[in-house]
């Protein structure tokens, strides 16, 4: 039997972007000038859960590596994180999944949403 568990968190960190396109509304300037984001990041793993405790992964175990990663990125200044690259959501997903991995072998997808504009990605194990 195979299960897949998730769980949520969310950060605030401001970034630039350069962009090579713009429309009529500027948004190659707007985003050149600091701005911020509310960020909601899902972290799902998927595996069989062990037959003595029943759990894929403690939950508290879970939660402890997303504070971590949360702790890197939230109130940041994302252009100044070193591995991250271009704060998109694409890189995002990259640095959080780099961040977990070896913690949590089980990872299978991460996904990074700005729901006020309704923006996600999701980065999957092959």
């Amino acid at each position: 039997m195979v299960v897949e568990l998730s769980q949520r968190f969310f950060f605030e960190a401001a970034h630039t972007l350069r962009r090579t396109l713009e429309n009529e509304s500027g948004l190659r300037d707007a985003s050149l000038r600091i701005h911020g984001h509310t960020y909601h990041a899902e972290v799902m793993l998927r595996g069989e859960p062990d037959p003595a405790s029943g759990m894929l992964v403690d939950l508290a175990v879970l939660r402890a590596a997303l504070a971590g990663v949360r702790d890197q990125l939230d109130h940041r200044f994302l252009d100044e994180m070193d591995g991250l690259g271009p704060a998109t959501l694409e890189n995002l997903c990259h640095f959080i999944w780099r961040a977990l991995q070896a913690q949590l072998p089980q990872l299978a997808r991460v996904t990074v949403e700005r729901q006020a504009s309704g923006d996600k990605c999701s980065l999957c194990a092959n």
